[in-house]
């Protein structure tokens, strides 16, 4: 057999394949080889197999090594000693899954979600869980049982107090935030709503188009038109910070979690009264309660407006040789009085 001859870049390809610099510490990639009765044999890539003992390859006591580092996979493994007298590397898997897990619930804190562990042992002042291979206390004042009724294995949703990584302190609780607390009572106070029901408030909040009632836990909107059957300016006209009031609920939105209200609801409709009242060719006082480029508003009854036409209004004002404001009264005549649809035709013309 002839003895083969490699050209000197052939050679120097050929020694990169087997040149590598591995040093304690390092994170490297390995592929699972085989399996003894003490560890697992990887190949990361040197001139000898490396070796991940028992007691750092596995995450989870309940899983075999078998299952947690398949044959023939690629993972990732910190070197923890360097090349022994046969040139072999010693390597961790464990410690690799705990620096991912321990990310991994820094996340889950920073958003404040809830996440699953299982009881390994009941303590003094609580109990020791498992979290993605992490072992965490809950002490017996965030347990929702007493730390004797929960028993070894029994899986507990869990919220993330503290942790302190470097220390490997880890402290959870299995009792309901204020936040949850409150969600769930805003959930139930949708459910136990119906429209048309008279509910008890406090105006917490005001703002240009109407005011916030806490109505038990949630913020229900109260619509500036739904103050009032009387025109209002602003809220803050009739309402302040701190009222206590009635309201009907006219408005259940459960996707979008929101609840409209009403206060005029809960007074008689002044449409209908005036409907006893009010006739065509009726003489009545008006008070103008809005002025705009195409009319003025006039309150002919209490929470009744008619439209007067800008032509009249400015006629009038002509005649008149003055200029109408809000809060005037003029005399008017009632053309068409239409309750059904909610409509006055009105006039304001001067007798010749």
């Amino acid at each position: 057999m002839s003895e083969q001859i490699y050209s000197d870049a052939e050679f120097e390809e050929l020694l990169k394949n087997y040149d590598y610099s591995f040093q304690k510490g390092d994170l490297v990639k390995g592929i699972v080889c085989s399996y003894d009765s003490t560890g697992v044999i990887v190949d990361i890539g040197a001139k000898t197999a490396a070796y991940v003992p028992i007691k750092e390859a596995i995450v989870d006591k309940s899983v075999p090594v078998e299952e947690t580092l398949k044959k023939n996979n690629e993972y990732e493994f910190l070197i923890i000693k360097e090349e022994d007298e046969d040139g072999r590397f010693t390597l961790s898997y464990k410690k690799v899954a705990m620096a991912y897990s321990w990310r991994e619930l820094e996340e889950l804190k920073a958003n404040d979600e809830t996440v699953e562990g299982t009881i390994v042992s009941v303590v003094k002042g609580g109990v020791l869980v498992e979290v993605k291979g992490v072992r965490g206390f809950v002490p017996s004042s965030h347990l929702k049982l007493k730390a004797t009724d929960n028993v070894v294995g029994e899986t507990l949703e869990l919220k993330i107090l503290t942790m302190d990584i470097q220390q490997g302190n880890f402290i959870l609780s299995n009792r309901k935030s204020s936040a949850d607390e409150k969600d769930e009572n805003k959930k139930d106070l949708f459910d136990s709503l119906e429209i048309g029901q008279i509910i008890k408030g406090e105006v917490v909040r005001i703002t240009d188009f109407g005011a916030f009632v806490d109505i038990g836990g949630i913020d229900a909107l109260l619509p500036l038109s739904q103050l009032s059957w009387r025109w209002v300016d602003h809220p803050s006209d009739i309402l302040k910070v701190g009222d206590t009031i009635n309201v009907e609920v006219i408005v259940i939105d459960h996707e979008k979690q929101r609840i409209s209200l009403s206060l005029k609801n809960l007074e008689k409709d002044p449409w209908v009264e005036a409907k006893d009242k009010i006739k065509d060719g009726d003489k009545i006082e008006g008070t103008i309660t809005r002025i705009k480029h195409f009319g003025a508003f006039v309150e002919v009854f209490a929470g009744v407006e008619a439209l007067l036409p800008n032509n009249e209004l400015i006629e009038y004002q002509n005649s008149k040789n003055t200029i109408l404001k809000v809060g005037d009264k003029v005399q008017t005549t009632i053309l068409k009085f239409n309750p059904d649809d909610r409509r006055i035709s009105l006039s304001i013309k001067t007798e010749e």
